[in-house]
């Protein structure tokens, strides 16, 4: 499907995705990378330009969005505020006629299933932002949809209510196996919760991968450096195998021992290196790795249960390490000489 604003903005392109019944699946990418417009596109609230939505076989995109049976879950969480919390939750199931006694157990199961059984009687105003983000997704629930959206619901809270609410989610999600489509800009968000992750970019889906295989082996350069930091290097390929391991020189003359995430690249092939700093080691004196870059500490700075090391080679590319906090570690001042080492594996070569 395809969503376009006047002639000028195309906000999807051609958007092709499958999405697995019961799956955690999250859109992830910057702002204005069409990710919400996708969501908003499948709950109902967007007409599409192009193309068709369907759930099991039955086509909804010309369905009105309050007849598709979707629960969904905002950032604002768009509680009633002269509602009390269960009046909040009955409201979805008033609508759809369901009898007194029904509306009271399921209101009862659902305030169990968020952890706030004695919350029935109490406003929003009188809640916390966790305890009505709890509320907003007990309400998408209580209808039973087989498919629940989620658009950036932890957006407003702090850092540790977040990462809290984050595994609440993902513990509900697996309870119940509802199918959640959940959009975030937070890659740490996404990597925690999801099945599999579609990574936005200009409207399209650059990858589509389990967060092991987005982390560990991007398919482009866009996707390696949305998740998770990386050092980048650009350079050219020398030769490549069809195992996929390849040798580099960088724009700066080193040679690196890379492996390509995708098809076989070619000698004379334009490359962007790509290593993780937890990847990256300092080698000490009479040991050796297949890569080894000589470089001197610029900063290093102590995080508990790391040390954050960056370091810079004599032509001036910096590299960012991230070194397990360990007593026997020797003391990296500023000045001091290293050698940094990874292996192939660490080291990704990637198509411009």
């Amino acid at each position: 499907m395809s969503k376009r604003y006047g002639h000028a903005v195309q906000a999807v392109r051609q958007l092709d995705l499958e999405i697995m019944r019961g799956e955690f699946l999250t859109l992830l990418g910057p702002s204005g990378s069409g990710k919400t417009t996708a969501l908003m596109m499948l709950a109902g609230f967007e007409d599409t330009t192009e193309g068709e939505i369907l759930i099991d076989g039955q086509r909804i995109d010309n369905v009105p969005a309050n007849r598709r049976g979707i629960g969904m879950v905002f950032q604002n969480y768009a509680l009633f505020p002269h509602m009390t919390v269960a009046e909040n939750l009955a409201f979805p199931l008033e609508v759809r006629k369901l009898g007194r006694e029904e509306v009271r157990r399921r209101v009862g199961n659902v305030l169990d299933m968020v952890q706030l059984p004695e919350f029935g009687n109490r406003r929003p105003a009188q809640l916390s932002g966790g305890q009505q983000q709890r509320v907003a997704v007990a309400r998408a629930l209580i209808f039973e949809p087989n498919l629940v959206l989620m658009d950036e619901p932890l957006g407003a809270l702090d850092k540790q209510l977040r990462e809290q609410m984050q595994f609440e989610i993902k513990d509900i999600h697996a309870r119940l196996g509802v199918t959640f489509v959940y959009v975030t800009h937070d890659q740490t968000e996404a990597l925690t919760m999801s099945d599999r992750i579609a990574v936005f970019s200009a409207g399209r889906i650059e990858q589509l991968s389990t967060p092991r295989e987005l982390y560990e082996r991007p398919a482009a350069s866009f996707v390696a450096s949305f998740i998770g930091e990386n050092n980048r290097m650009p350079g050219a390929v020398l030769t490549g195998s069809e195992d996929g391991s390849v040798i580099v020189r960088l724009d700066d003359g080193a040679v690196l021992n890379a492996m390509s995430c995708g098809a076989a690249l070619a000698s004379g092939a334009k490359v962007t290196l790509s290593i993780r700093p937890e990847r990256l080691s300092v080698l000490q004196d009479g040991v050796t790795a297949l890569n080894e870059i000589p470089a001197t500490v610029v900063q290093s700075i102590y995080v508990g249960d790391h040390v954050r090391l960056v370091a810079a080679t004599a032509s001036g590319q910096k590299f960012i390490v991230k070194l397990a906090t360990s007593s026997s570690q020797p003391k990296l001042d500023p000045g001091t000489a290293v050698r940094l080492g990874c292996g192939r594996e660490d080291c990704l070569a990637l198509d411009r």
